[in-house]
């Protein structure tokens, strides 16, 4: 079998599935049972000065019969006190040697509140140091989270503070809620950060009653603006991984979180420079025993693929990952309609016609049966037909031969301005 240990900045553990800091890494109890399922590592739920939090505090988007597509959530950090919380860190490291326990922070931004709680923290014997500078609400009003983590200069000062005093690696935890994220990355590159860890959750509102007039959630009929995870920002946690994983300047490990359900997910953030994966939404709708699965599958893909480690898989795909500019204008691509799979359910047809490039057409054939072809000069290779059609396989999209030298936006500005001159 694949070996799955996985070193992030110097934090161990036996496998790269980690719970991410959250409502199931809440106390000793829940890790403990978390590494007991397989888990390899957890990020206790964030610690701070005790808040209070609100009832009720969870929603979620359920799309076209998916539950929890998407969740949001508008819970604060840890309302327990510190005391409890290390007392339970100490115990939790001792049962779990082998296991990564490391502790989520979240204090005011002053050097001093900073080095006070990197100390007690680090002495019951954590792995590492996330710094939360990612929540979207409620302790953002107070001046941390994410409204010190939208600042890269704040987020960087904040970050040489705990350096200044830590022992273990420390993970700074970046906010999704910002134009550039590869700002902000580098500046916690530039503060001293060993690595860090995105996305933290997307601002969010998940819907209004309709009957009521209530925001969903609400807490006695006043709501507010929470966090959105889960299966839905995916896609946009995955990008910002990339982004960051083939910027030079930040050049230190990813831990890759957002809408992480699965091993595939997983593979993906990997192959995207991800050295290791937090899960948070997955495990508060199917429990902890998800991780079994994902560990059998991603040792399966591995031992499939001939891969003696999962650490072998860590970036391969950001070489591939480029700008727009840098595409080949030449490259072509048609879709190709295969009648014997075909159900004629017409849907691509539509989509072509009324949103695309009109280029399906509906034929007759010899008893008067009626099937659908694609127009394959005219086809465009948009893959909006093939992503509409219900039908596993009844549409393909095939490359064509390439007749023309490979040429891209940024080769043809260049020949432009040449001839220019």
């Amino acid at each position: 079998m694949a070996d799955l240990k996985m070193n992030l900045a110097g934090i161990r553990s036996p496998n790269p599935f980690w719970l991410a800091s959250a409502p199931p890494t809440n106390s000793g109890y829940q890790v403990q049972r978390a590494f007991e399922a397989g888990w390899g590592g957890a990020v206790w739920k964030t610690l701070g000065d005790p808040i209070l939090n609100v009832s009720s505090r969870f929603a979620a988007f359920h799309y076209n019969g998916q539950r929890v597509a998407g969740f949001n959530n508008i819970e604060l950090i840890t309302d327990r006190p510190l005391e409890e919380n290390l007392k339970e860190i100490y115990e939790t490291k001792n049962l779990f040697p082998n296991h990564a326990v490391v502790v989520s922070i979240m204090v005011e931004p002053k050097q001093e509140k900073w080095h006070e709680i990197v100390k007690r923290v680090e002495d019951v014997g954590v792995d590492g140091l996330e710094l939360n500078f990612g929540c979207p609400h409620g302790m953002a009003e107070r001046g941390m989270g994410s409204a010190s983590g939208q600042v890269p200069e704040l987020l960087e000062k904040q970050t040489y503070w705990v350096k200044e005093v830590a022992q273990t690696p420390v993970i700074v935890k970046l906010t999704p809620n910002i134009t550039d994220i590869n700002a902000i990355a580098e500046a916690a590159a530039h503060g001293g950060a060993d690595a860090i860890s995105l996305i933290n959750t997307i601002n969010s509102l998940i819907g209004v009653d309709l009957d009521t007039w209530n925001t969903i959630p609400h807490v006695g009929g006043k709501g507010a603006h929470g966090g959105y995870c889960g299966p839905a920002v995916k896609p946009i946690a995955l990008n910002m991984v990339a982004e960051c994983a083939r910027d030079e300047r930040v050049g230190i490990p990813i831990s890759g979180i957002g809408g992480i359900s699965n091993w595939k997910d997983a593979a993906e953030f990997m192959l995207m420079g991800a050295t290791g994966v937090q899960v948070c939404t997955a495990v508060m709708h199917h429990g902890f025993s998800i991780v079994e699965d994902m560990i059998d599958g991603l040792s399966n893909y591995l031992d499939r693929k001939g891969i003696a480690s999962v650490t072998d898989i860590i970036g391969k795909s950001v070489p591939k990952y480029s700008d727009w500019g840098n595409l080949d204008l030449n490259y072509k691509v048609v879709a190709r309609i295969n009648k014997d799979v075909c159900i004629n359910c017409n849907k691509c047809y539509i989509a072509c016609e009324d949103t695309s490039h009109q280029c399906i057409e509906m034929l007759e054939g010899s008893g008067g049966n009626k099937y659908l072809e694609v127009r394959e000069e005219d086809c465009v290779g948009c893959n909006l037909c093939s992503i509409v059609c219900p039908e596993e396989g009844a549409i393909s999209m095939v490359e064509l031969e390439n007749e023309h030298k490979s040429m891209t936006w940024n080769e043809r500005q260049a020949v432009m301005e040449t001839f220019r001159k």
